[in-house]
């Protein structure tokens, strides 16, 4: 704990930042390295994090590794003391699932080719956080929690009234940033909270030894899938009609195991203590239920969240406050968006101090960082929305993660390893392009919803490998290319480009498919589709791609028999 001794009633902090989890400390680092002569203070409830700290956020993807390595400047970190991840990994439901190697996988066989992601041990990342935003400079009050906070008017300092060991009960500062999490302070102070239609909930905990999944067969072709890399690395997801899986491995040796799944299909009763979470995965999930009842004696922990989800109305104010992370939205933990929220918000929180520190007006610019934000927030929520009951059907959701990974690197992970969200206010051309974004979004979204209803349900094991298609593996490696602008704007066109000619092939091929089965519920929704304005007009643009592995992508996934097909 600081022992400094500054009377903090009378000191003005540039920025006071309540909350000192994975927000509030990647915000101040980031603070910190932008503009070393910013004065920071930070209130966090907590001493110190421990390892296995039992917080949600522990797997990185592309923008918030790129994040913690490049912007932060923490490879060293990474590299030395967290686990580097082998990607995201499915394994789709097969009969009672007792044998995983009969189940489709989903997955990368070879080491990703683009820069490296991370399984993080939250509380090892915290701590090794706080120590360095203290040797910056940063005030880090630990052992403090906030009793209420009087917002400044007309330039007026912020007051923050705290209580804690140090006896200091007043801070004041120009900029307050809330990353207290979902205790959400200054949301709702303010009456931002606003509720979404993404209604799950989760359990998890943490075991003191690793579950690894190469473990859990013997067979050989099914072990030689892998070229180079380690399953256990994966963020590995078991998969099944309403529900997945989590299992990510920690650098301090323990595991973190998740149950997601949707109440219409899992209620929540029947999840939310250790012994029931047992029970359930007893019976969807028996080979993992095997491994954590062999580990149950070494349980480090168990939380629930109901009805996870939510959203709110406003990040970013012109009249100096900011909320960071979960202390704002949070959609799901599917493919960890969480980090690289805190990523995106952060560089637009920072942006935004920075401007004003210099004695800039940032009243309009508050306003367009704002929706910036929730222009990719937005895009995101249908990702997840009324979607978890295509998690049983393997062929659709196999499509749906490629079509949901193949954008993610096409277009926001693009930007962001190019800084240029908070520079969109100068960039019309890239802004004009996201439009394209938003007209495929909630359509291909309610596509693959409609198509999971009749499509088969039973398949064969098989396994489907990220850069089986060519045009991923294009993209994951072209969007850390260094470039200049024009080519950039180029590259995002061509990647839009991209995006149309897949949506246009999976509407065209599924409608076909549907039209000629012998069911009558597919081939009405192939009707259906054909009455579709907004499919008609992605399905108009199927020929502009002469590339096969885009005209044929669909013919990658894993074939399943008519047979049992929905009725």
């Amino acid at each position: 704990m600081d022992n400094q001794t500054t009377n903090l009633s009378t000191r003005i902090y540039d920025v006071a930042i309540m909350g000192g989890g994975a927000a509030g400390l990647t915000l101040a680092r980031q603070l910190i390295l932008s503009k070393p002569d910013l004065e920071v203070v930070m209130v966090e409830r907590n001493e110190r994090a421990t390892e296995a700290a039992h917080k949600v956020g522990e797997s990185t993807v592309d923008i918030s590794a790129h994040y913690l390595r490049e912007t932060l400047q923490l490879g060293e970190h990474l590299d030395g003391d967290q686990l580097e991840k082998f990607g995201m990994r499915f394994f789709f439901s097969q009969g009672n699932n007792n044998d995983i190697a009969r189940r489709v996988e989903l997955g990368h066989s070879d080491q990703p080719r683009s820069g490296a992601t991370f399984q993080l041990d939250r509380g090892r990342f915290e701590n090794h956080l706080t120590g360095l935003v203290r040797e910056a400079g940063v005030e880090v009050l630990a052992g403090h929690k906030i009793r209420y906070v009087d917002l400044g008017e007309a330039g007026e300092p912020h007051q923050l009234h705290i209580k804690g060991p140090s006896g200091r009960d007043h801070l004041q500062a120009t900029w307050v940033v809330d990353a207290t999490g979902r205790t959400a302070t200054l949301k709702r102070k303010l009456g931002l909270a606003k509720p979404n239609d993404h209604n799950v909930n989760a359990v998890w905990f943490r075991l003191d030894n690793p579950i690894d999944v190469e473990e859990w067969s013997n067979e050989p072709a099914w072990r030689g899938r892998i070229k180079n890399g380690r399953r256990f690395l994966s963020t590995n997801h078991l998969v099944g009609e309403g529900y997945w899986v989590w299992l990510i491995p920690l650098a301090s040796g323990a595991m973190s195991v998740g149950i997601v799944a949707d109440p219409a299909h899992h209620p929540f009763e029947q999840l939310n203590t250790f012994d029931k979470a047992q029970a359930w995965l007893r019976e969807h999930e028996p080979q993992c239920a095997e491994a954590v009842a062999a580990r149950a004696d070494g349980r480090l922990d168990f939380r629930v969240l109901k009805n996870y989800s939510y959203w709110c109305t406003q990040m970013f104010s012109e009249d100096r406050w900011c909320l960071s992370g979960e202390a704002g939205i949070f959609l799901d933990p599917l493919y960890s968006p969480g980090l690289d929220m805190i990523s995106l918000g952060n560089g637009l929180i920072t942006d935004l101090v920075v401007r004003s520190s210099q004695g800039e007006d940032v009243s309009e610019l508050a306003a367009i960082h704002n929706t910036v934000f929730f222009l990719i927030a937005d895009g995101w929520l249908p990702i997840y929305e009324n979607q978890y009951a295509i998690l049983g059907n393997a062929r659709v959701m196999s499509a749906k993660i490629i079509w949901d990974i193949t954008v993610y690197w096409a277009v926001p992970s693009l930007l962001f390893h190019h800084s240029q969200f908070t520079e969109l206010i100068d960039r019309p051309q890239i802004v004009s392009q996201l439009a394209r974004l938003t007209l495929l979004t909630e359509p291909i979204q309610n596509f693959f919803r409609q198509w999971s209803l009749v499509e088969a349900t039973g398949h064969r094991d098989d396994f489907v490998g990220f850069y089986d298609f060519d045009f991923m593996s294009d993209l994951h490696q072209a969007m850390g290319n260094g470039t200049d602008q024009p080519g950039l704007v180029a590259q995002l066109r061509a990647n839009l480009d991209l995006l149309e000619a897949l949506a246009a092939e999976l509407v065209s091929d599924v409608s076909a498919e549907l039209a000629g089965s012998t069911h009558p519920a597919a081939v009405a929704q192939a009707s259906k589709w054909g009455k579709d304005k907004a499919l008609n007009r992605i399905a108009t643009r199927r020929d502009q791609y002469a590339d096969p592995s885009v005209n044929n992508w669909l013919r990658l996934l894993p074939a399943l028999p008519a047979t049992v097909q929905a009725q």
